[in-house]
């Protein structure tokens, strides 16, 4: 049986990071667990190839959300990357870190060192970011390459002078001192690469020689003495391969994701303590918080029909295609170098919202009905609205005992009369972007949800129709004070009650981020080496007020 100071599972965002840190002291030993294969797939890199890995189960989880009272009966797909870089290898290579009020509020719910203050400097240190920004703000010699969207689209243009048209303000750098406003895409992306959490950080780490990489295993348990955590079983090769117990002569760190982590305790007799008994589990450690608190973003996508101008859904078929084909070949630029979202637009649902609640997205293409991944044959564009801040909460349970079954994902969405509040909002305002003058050369009609939607019911009805993840699960393993019922880490992100074990994933969020959740897991596990490794912090970031002066005229003209 082999030991190691530290087995990581799980080879995502978080779990990179650490591998990468962890392994700058050089007598340390680092084993990362991966259940899927290597990131060798040249659709992960190919920044496009995201519409194909998609639905490709040989590196997703391919997970299916049980149907909630508000999304018409039906069950959501839930992709989760299962390769080396995790969902950071699949995802959208969106970065957004979200508004300095989401980690204050960390903080205020018990959780010194996470204010917005304490968490820049670690954002700053991953970064590297290429273009105009205030350095305040942003890193620039961090491993992890920044880029701004640079695809030119008449569409994209046009989307961005409607937002201004209803007192929308441009906004350069939405991860800067304010995010509200409209602007081009911040990317993961390099030379017209994807620029994973495996390539960024895992990869460089395992040159170390310290970093032992176990792809192809399936975790099944953590093994305990008592109440510490002393290794890790696993599967080689998945269901039926061999079985191999790793020991942790330090620490245990679950980096399985807001799905995975929760399930992997269930499994190991940790967590509620009825759920356990109810599927023959013995009850190791009685924590009711595992797996509850689930939260994600819900998008319904409101859809235009495009005229005069050809659209993604048009180049992406026949000759077209083979020219963009080329163009990437030979600038790593055009069609294939693009992600699915190409300008975001951070606005308020209402006049008393202090930050702005809604996230918007534009892309001049369109998806066929009920179905995400498959672009449509004539041209469209796309918005998409949800919510930042949803008060909904759902769980993350294990379906059985047997570590091959997938979990019950119940996420909740729209249960909060706010939420739905908010979503009808966010579709309102969806339309008047969609309609307003300088996209009027291009707008032929609303597809979706249809010109006879115009009540709040109505638009509700829409949104749970055809409303969609956002894929920014988090909340399931909640960072919270020990005497919180639904706290399953402390602030340093030890499990409560249990020795030599942590999570660090977007699990241990205690409340979602007005962002996608890539850039905050990234920076969670960052400051999570610190602590393993027994450093001291990087001092706070003494930042200014938001300027008093630009906010008046920013909020000025509120949609």
């Amino acid at each position: 049986m082999e030991t190691f100071d530290y087995v990581i599972i799980g080879s995502g965002s978080a779990g990179s990071v650490l591998a990468n840190r962890l392994s700058e002291d050089t007598a340390t030993s680092i084993c990362v667990l991966e259940a899927g294969p290597s990131d060798w797939h040249p659709y992960i890199h190919l920044p496009a190839g995201f519409i194909k890995t998609f639905h490709m189960k040989s590196i997703n989880w391919a997970y299916q959300q049980e149907p909630g009272p508000w999304t018409g009966g039906r069950s959501i797909y839930a992709p989760r990357g299962k390769t080396l870089g995790g969902s950071s290898s699949i995802n959208g290579h969106i970065y957004n870190r979200g508004q300095r009020q989401d980690f204050d509020t960390w903080a205020q719910m018990g959780n010194r060192g996470w204010g917005y203050c304490d968490v820049l400097p670690y954002f700053k240190r991953l970064e590297c970011r290429v273009g105009e920004c205030d350095d305040t703000y942003r890193g620039r010699d961090g491993s992890l390459t920044i880029t701004t969207m640079d695809w030119q689209d008449p569409l994209c243009e046009a989307f961005m002078a409607g937002a201004v048209s209803l007192g929308i303000p441009k906004n350069l750098d939405y991860n800067g001192a304010i995010q509200e406003g409209v602007s081009y895409c911040q990317r993961t992306i390099q030379n017209g690469l994807r620029m994973s959490a495996a390539k960024a950080f895992l990869h460089p780490a395992r040159k170390r020689g310290n970093v032992h990489v176990r792809t192809h295993a399936h975790v099944t348990n953590i093994v305990f003495e008592g109440k510490r955590a002393v290794g890790v079983r696993y599967l080689k090769g998945g269901r039926g391969g061999v079985p191999v117990e790793v020991r942790a002569s330090k620490e245990v760190i679950l980096s399985g994701g807001t799905y995975n982590s929760p399930q992997v305790l269930q499994l190991s007799g940790v967590g509620s303590p009825e759920l356990l008994q109810s599927l023959g589990i013995e009850v190791r450690h009685a924590l009711p918080g595992v797996g509850e608190g689930l939260q994600d973003h819900y998008a319904p996508r409101s859809v235009a029909r495009v005229k005069n101008i050809k659209t993604i859904n048009e180049l992406r078929r026949g000759l077209s295609l083979w020219v963009e084909a080329l163009k990437w070949a030979t600038t790593r630029r055009g069609l294939l170098s693009l992600s699915p979202t190409m300008v975001y637009c951070f606005w308020h649902s209402g006049e008393t919202t202090e930050s702005s609640d809604l996230q918007l997205t534009f892309t001049p293409a369109s998806y066929k009905e009920g179905v995400q991944g498959q672009l449509e044959d004539e041209p469209g564009m796309t918005v998409a609205s949800w919510q930042q801040r949803p008060e909904s909460r759902g769980y993350v349970r294990a379906r059985s005992a047997d570590p091959f079954q997938a979990p019950i994902i119940q996420t909740n969405y729209l249960v909060a009369e706010l939420d739905r509040r908010v979503v009808v909002a966010g579709m309102k305002l969806a339309r008047r972007l969609l309609a307003s003058a300088p996209l009027a050369p291009y707008y032929a009609y609303e597809d979706f949800p249809g010109p006879n939607v115009q009540s709040d019911d109505e638009f509700l009805a829409a949104a749970t129709q055809r409303g969609t993840t956002t894929f920014h699960p988090g909340c399931t393993c909640r960072m919270g004070p020990a005497d919180a019922s639904w706290a399953v880490v402390d602030d340093q992100l030890r499990v409560h009650g249990l020795s030599g074990l942590r999570v660090v994933d977007a699990s241990v969020m205690p409340r979602m981020i007005s962002a996608n959740l890539n850039a905050s897991t990234l920076m969670i596990a960052d400051k999570a080496s610190d602590m393993i490794r027994g450093r001291t912090p990087l001092e706070a970031s003494l930042i200014p007020a938001v300027d008093s002066e630009r906010i008046p005229a920013v909020k000025s003209g509120r949609a």
